[in-house]
């Protein structure tokens, strides 16, 4: 079933052109990844696909099915700042979605009995008990639980989170998403990318994220000068295939040229009147021309900056601890950095990870313990919030006004120009002001500046976001050889997996466990241990199984018999549940009203677990009397 059909859409701003006559059909159950360097028209062309903008061209024509509901999830979620995320997250027309919104609304409000009696009443009419289910699995997937406080409230990435619950509880047949993974932690990201795997989900999506790309994406499409270019498979089959099209590229190019070179010689020597025929010669050069002019583009940023000198003495952090109130972020932590370390750091969001940075660089101090920064060690500290370029300037002033030269390894200095060409700034982009750059450009700017300032400790918060893939594997190459120490927080797995060799992982409650190995391997472990206590749970099931059936003699009558069987899965069920819960509290960010309910039911399914294991006392004993 075809959803959408974009034919012979172009899209430009001023003399710019994005893309040109692009062709793209998305049916049921594509799930489609656009891929393109920052500034190529990513953002324009899913909401030209969304509806937002609208294309160009004489020939153009957008076609969309009139009965599926499309669902878009943009950089910057537009949402009433006054209105509550419970507001916010199940405003829809879906009646089942009301009915829940209806009941999480009188939830907040306990003396509102008729607003909750008829809450009730209407989640059981509609039968909303289940997506209710689903809803509250969404947003504890994705962190999200105090929902009465404002939308104006939230930070950028708390907004983001918020406005991908709402696109996956509203349930739309087709999914336009635009950076999902921003924002969001690795455990976070996992669940998400099982989430969309689902063989009903139709997707087409923008995301830097190449695991994700391997795992959820049956096609990507590259966008690339313009050009537009569909490879089926997963990002590994489509690194293949461009490869063999950059190599026939190359061919093409090459014979493009030499016929060029024998049509040129023959239009020179043509008479100024010409003939019809030679006038089709004369169009047919041009054609001939664009293609022997093309470029095959394999850009790399270049970055062989010099780094400073590193004393044996680097850094060192003394049992420090901090907290704010109750929330303890860090505990006792004691580590020291050694010469050309590269150590990740993981942990869900809101655990410590850039309060921690904030320490060891010295801008925060530790409530006890204490850093210590040998005399040679020079940051480079690249943040999220440390990215204030002046929007009236142009990129190169950017640059000439930290350093006009740049030393390099072996003796040698670049220009700031030179800096930035290798920083895929070509010249004329270099006299673009700031506010015209992309989000991934502007990050690729603020990185270089990060650069050019010569450190040897790199500190990098989140580098990836909106960096698009070339830069981040050129980046990733630079990291590997740059001659110094790098403590980096992401939470691209790709990009960890091939830059560190140890981890810190923060899990919670101030504790920070030093991993050697890399996220993938750390990953693995974790599957292993649950898979471990998954098993034996299991094991202590069949042994209470076991147990039951020994002092199973014939005594009790048929209903008995059913009635012992019952309460045995119920006493297992039970127990499990009272120790999810346990898990639940030991959840740093959990909000007030959550532990409450959560303490509440505990209590009640320790009352009910009473009740159980004294009714089957009471058979067991008849059994065996």
């Amino acid at each position: 079933m075809n959803y959408l059909t974009l034919e012979n859409v172009t899209k430009s701003f001023g003399e710019k052109v994005l893309f040109q006559n692009v062709n793209l059909q998305i049916s049921k159950g594509d799930k489609i990844a656009l891929v393109a360097k920052n500034g190529s028209g990513k953002t324009t062309l899913l909401r030209v696909i969304a509806g937002e903008e609208a294309g160009e061209g004489e020939l153009c024509k957008i076609l969309q099915r009139k009965d599926i509901r499309v669902g878009y999830l943009n950089q910057e979620p537009d949402f009433f700042d006054d209105w509550t995320v419970t507001q916010s997250v199940f405003e829809s027309e879906n009646k089942q979605i009301k009915a829940v919104r209806a009941y999480e609304e009188a939830m907040l409000n306990p003396d509102d009995t008729e607003g909750m009696q008829q809450a009730l009443v209407a989640m059981d009419d509609l039968k909303a008990w289940d997506i209710e289910s689903r809803i509250k699995e969404i947003l504890f997937k994705l962190n999200i639980t105090d929902l009465d406080r404002t939308m104006g409230t939230l930070s950028g990435g708390q907004r983001k989170r918020v406005a991908l619950a709402k696109l996956l509880i509203d349930e739309p047949d087709f999914l336009i998403l635009d950076e999902p993974t921003n924002h969001l932690d690795l455990s976070m990201i996992e669940w998400l990318e099982e989430y969309l795997q689902s063989p009903n989900l139709t997707l087409f999506m923008v995301t830097h994220d190449r695991y994700f790309l391997e795992r959820v994406c049956n096609q990507i499409i590259e966008l690339d000068q313009g050009d537009f270019y569909r490879y089926s498979g997963s990002y590994s089959d489509f690194l293949e295939k461009k490869q063999l099209r950059y190599e026939n590229d190359l061919v093409v190019t090459d014979k493009a040229k030499k016929l060029m070179k024998k049509e040129l010689e023959w239009i020179r020597r043509m008479p100024k009147a010409r003939t019809t025929k030679a006038k089709s010669r004369v169009d047919a050069f041009d054609d001939i021309k664009k293609k022997a002019s093309k470029t095959v583009e394999r850009d790399k940023i270049q970055i062989d900056i010099k780094g400073a000198r590193l004393g044996s003495k680097i850094l060192e952090a003394n049992y420090i601890s901090k907290a704010y109130g109750d929330k303890v972020l860090v505990k006792d932590f004691l580590y020291k950095f050694r010469k050309n370390e590269r150590v990740g750091i993981v942990g869900k969001n809101g655990v410590g990870k850039t309060t921690f940075l904030k320490i060891l660089t010295q801008e925060i101090r530790p409530d006890s313990g204490k850093i210590v920064v040998g005399g040679t060690v020079k940051f480079g500290y690249y943040t999220q919030d440390g990215m204030h370029l002046d929007e009236d300037k142009r990129v190169i002033d950017v640059v000439t006004d930290i350093a006009e030269y740049i030393p390099m390894n072996k003796g040698q200095k670049l220009t700031a120009s030179q800096l930035l060409d290798r920083f895929l700034f070509a010249p004329p982009q270099q006299q673009v002001y700031v506010s015209k750059l992309s989000g991934g450009e502007r990050r690729r700017l603020y990185l270089l500046t990060i650069l050019m300032q010569n450190p040897n400790f790199l500190i990098l918060d989140e580098p990836t976001n909106d960096l698009d893939i070339v830069s981040m594997n050129v980046l990733e190459e630079f990291l590997m050889d740059f001659p110094g120490c790098v403590l980096v927080v992401s939470h691209d797995r790709y990009f960890m997996d091939k830059i560190v060799d140890h981890l810190f992982v923060f899990e919670g409650e101030g504790k920070i466990k030093d991993y050697n190995g890399n996220y993938r391997e750390y990953q693995a472990l974790k599957k292993e241990e649950a898979k471990e206590e998954k098993q034996q749970a299991a094991s202590q099931a069949k042994q209470v199984k076991s147990k039951a059936e020994q002092t199973a003699i014939p005594g009790l009558t048929l209903e008995e018999k059913k009635e012992f069987k019952r309460l045995e899965k119920a006493i297992l069920s039970i127990e499990a549940r009272r120790k999810e819960i346990e898990g639940l509290f030991l959840d740093p960010n959990m909000d007030q009203q959550k532990l409450i309910e959560l303490g509440e039911e505990s209590n009640k399914l320790q009352e009910d677990l009473e009740e159980k294991e004294l009714r089957w006392m009471e058979l067991a004993e008849k059994m065996e009397g």
